[in-house]
């Protein structure tokens, strides 16, 4: 009945799951200007993103991090959370129902969990915590990306695009976990574990809203797009 109510929902509201994912650009933007207001020395290889959420100054795993705008890159990893998971569930009713979508956009449900309770329980505040939530969109999210990538009807370049998007990522935190950097530092090999992910968010939702258009212009305003 529950899953009826969110089918029924999303033919009544098709664009909602696309636009949430599209949000996750604020994820990058309030980086940006967080990172801008920092007072110590900062670069994106030396620091890991969690510092930019640290609620205090000070030493952190052997890094000095002072981010004033604390409250702001908290609250981003917390919208980033809401919109990854509500955006995952949403989608996951535009696609045939199987295992193998199943475990991809429920695998991202989890992973915006996590995110969420990274901004919730910051790196200095409660380090275990953090890092549990770190952890599930490192894994668990990118290994859904990377399941969708096999299990969704895409076109070539858009397959291709997503297998990477999960694969890479999840051999980069292989390397992370080894503390093995190949040169890009903590800070930079972290990245290349966690960007590709909200990146392909923010493609995916923005591929979705233009399927949805041009299926819908084509049907005569009628028409679900898988």
């Amino acid at each position: 009945m529950q899953l009826r109510r969110v089918r029924i929902f999303t033919d009544k509201y098709p664009w909602l799951g696309p636009l949430l994912w599209i949000l996750s650009v604020q994820y990058f933007v309030n980086q940006i200007i967080v990172a801008r207001a920092v007072t110590v020395p900062f670069s994106l290889t030396a620091n890991t993103i969690s510092d930019l959420g640290a609620t205090s100054c000070g030493l952190q795993a052997g890094r000095m991090v002072c981010s004033p705008l604390h409250s702001l890159m908290n609250s981003s990893f917390i919208a980033l959370g809401i919109t990854m998971a509500l955006g995952a569930v949403l989608l996951y009713h535009e696609f045939k129902a199987t295992h193998a979508t199943g475990f991809g956009f429920g695998a991202l449900a989890v992973a915006g969990v996590g995110t969420l309770i990274v901004g919730l329980s910051p790196e200095n505040v409660n380090t275990g915590l953090h890092q549990f939530g770190a952890a599930l969109p490192f894994l668990l999210g990118n290994l859904g990306v990377a399941v969708l990538g096999f299990a969704l009807v895409l076109p070539r370049g858009a397959r291709l695009f997503t297998i990477t998007s999960g694969i890479v990522p999840l051999v980069a935190l292989t390397l992370y976990v080894l503390g093995i950097y190949l040169g890009l530092g903590i800070g930079g090999m972290e990245r290349v574990v966690a960007y590709p992910q909200t990146i392909w968010l923010i493609w995916f939702g923005w591929y979705m809203s233009k399927n949805r258009y041009e299926v819908v212009r084509r049907n005569g305003g009628r028409g679900r797009s898988f």
